[in-house]
This record gives structure tokens, C-alpha cells and sequence, in this order.
């Protein structure tokens, strides 16, 4: 349902800002983090691109660990 909602109110925020519109932009910065300056944007978008190819890359780690071992990877990790 929630991600319903938030598709719903991306389409709006798409349809509003029209061709100024950028993938991703869902209007949600409650705490102003999202720099003014353009090459800011930029370099703050790559970030986050980076990061969430990071993160799927770790995922596919945990994937093969527990295709290899054939264990759930909290099993065998102590801290989980």
C-alpha cells in the first residue's frame, strides 16, 4: 500500500514540475540536505547512486553465502 502512495505522489510531483522534473525526485527532503547548486546535485545524486549499487553488490554476497553454504547468512554471522 505505502508504495502505492508514494508512486501516486511521484506522478503528481512529475505532472507539477513538468520538464524541469528529475528521475528520483520525490520532493522529500524534511531536513534540507539537498544541495542548491547544480554540480552539488550532481555529485550528491552520484553518491547515492554509488552507494545503492553498494548495497545491492552486498546483497548478492549474502545470496551466494547462503547458496554456497547452504545456510541462512544470520546462522552463521554472531552478530545478528
Amino acid at each position: 500500500t505505502l508504495a502505492g502512495i508514494v508512486e501516486i505522489e511521484n506522478s503528481k510531483v512529475k505532472e507539477d514540475k513538468g520538464k524541469d522534473y528529475i528521475l528520483g525526485d520525490c520532493g522529500f527532503d524534511p531536513i534540507g540536505l539537498y544541495p542548491k547548486e547544480k554540480s552539488e546535485q550532481f555529485a550528491m545524486q552520484t553518491k547515492e547512486l554509488k552507494n545503492g549499487r553498494l548495497a545491492m553488490m552486498a546483497i548478492l554476497g549474502f545470496v551466494a553465502q547462503e547458496a554456497l553454504y547452504r545456510q541462512p547468512v544470520v546462522a552463521t554471522t554472531p552478530f545478528f
